[in-house]
């Protein structure tokens, strides 16, 4: 196991699907601070919204808003309101009944473009081919979708980052974590495409936590922004400190877009990973083949996923509480300022 190299030759294209969400909120912030508006580091090509922490009407609403605040530019598609076979699930007893509570939300002032998300995904990838990183942070419905619609897309895909899942244990069911259980046959889809997969679970997520010191730090930047991520993150925490204990909410969305932008800092290997379609006490498990005990030396795709399994220890992100990195398109805009206070290099 070592920590990865960076990715060569940006700006990354890039789609952002997702049910925001807190977390959801401040990786899309992440990555638009990052865009190629503001710096070369990606071309977000647009934000899919799926069902997930709330409905879908409220989990696109808050993308819109999330894009107002944000002031970039970038197309929004609504996709997939409910999970392909199972009864949806969603997590307003963390996020609220608005799915980002806390910060006053405005109503947003344009809505979402026509069309589904599914049909957006498979039109940038028939026009990009290999070039395009999907990067789902909710359910994986509309990636499902779009890759059951149009099969001469998957080999067309240069990457998915997804975060769900996990080596261990769940944090909506003993066994499950939410994104995973929220479409588990979604989830199967994916995994057995063949498309190149990283796995962000639980297992690492949980290493990076929003200490009150981070979330000062948005708060000392005096910009729209800085609160906006401050309030979210205070809110977040609550349910934290209730269930684990902890200081702060885990970011777990955001490790996605930092990954992207500083893949060494993570610690990964391949691993065989199925999704458990029961409808038993495991169902939505991601079992992870650890000890690689069904191969010895996983060969192939289809259930071969890269599982980061730690954040380098040398990085700071599992350590100081002001965070990951700093890279210089988060001076460029309010959106990236913002997200100074959380994104320091080590």
């Amino acid at each position: 196991m070592t920590c990865m190299p960076a990715f060569p030759a940006p700006p990354l294209p890039i789609i952002l699907d997702g049910d925001p969400g807190h977390d959801d909120a401040i990786n899309i912030l992440l990555a638009l601070s990052g865009s190629e508006s503001a710096s070369p580091e990606f071309q977000v090509l647009g934000l899919t919204t799926v069902f997930g922490n709330v409905g879908l009407d409220r989990t696109t609403r808050n993308a819109l808003i999330v894009r107002e605040l944000s002031g970039v530019d970038v197309p929004i598609f609504a996709g997939a309101d409910r999970p392909l076979v199972r009864g949806r699930i969603s997590a307003e007893a963390v996020h609220g009944d608005s799915g980002m509570d806390g910060p006053d939300l405005p109503t947003p002032t344009r809505g979402a473009e026509a069309g589904h998300a599914a049909r957006f995904i498979i039109e940038q990838l028939r026009a990009r081919p290999g070039e395009v990183t999907l990067v789902p942070t909710g359910p994986l419905t509309n990636l499902a979708l779009a890759f059951r619609l149009a099969p001469d897309i998957v080999p067309l895909v240069r990457q998915v980052v997804w975060m769900g899942g996990s080596t261990d244990t769940g944090n909506w069911t003993p066994a499950a974590e939410f994104n995973a259980l929220a479409d588990p046959h979604a989830a199967q889809i994916v995994f057995t495409s063949g498309v190149p997969l990283t796995m962000f679970g639980l297992n690492v997520t949980h290493q990076a936590i929003a200490h009150p010191a981070r979330v000062a730090a948005f708060r000392a930047l005096g910009t729209r922004v800085g609160e906006f991520a401050a309030v979210l993150l205070e809110f977040f925490a609550e349910h934290h400190r209730e269930r684990y204990g902890w200081d702060g909410g885990a970011l777990h969305d955001p490790m996605t877009v930092a990954w992207l932008l500083r893949p060494d800092l993570f610690v990964s290997r391949p691993m065989h990973v199925k999704v458990d379609l029961t409808a038993g006490p495991s169902a939505g498990r991601t079992v992870a083949d650890v000890w690689n005990l069904t191969a010895p030396r996983p060969k192939g795709r289809g259930f071969l996923l890269r599982v980061p399994l730690r954040i380098c220890a040398a990085s700071g992100l599992a350590r100081r509480p002001q965070g990951l990195q700093k890279h210089r398109s988060l001076n460029h805009s309010d959106s990236g300022a913002s997200l100074a206070g959380l994104y320091q290099r080590c």
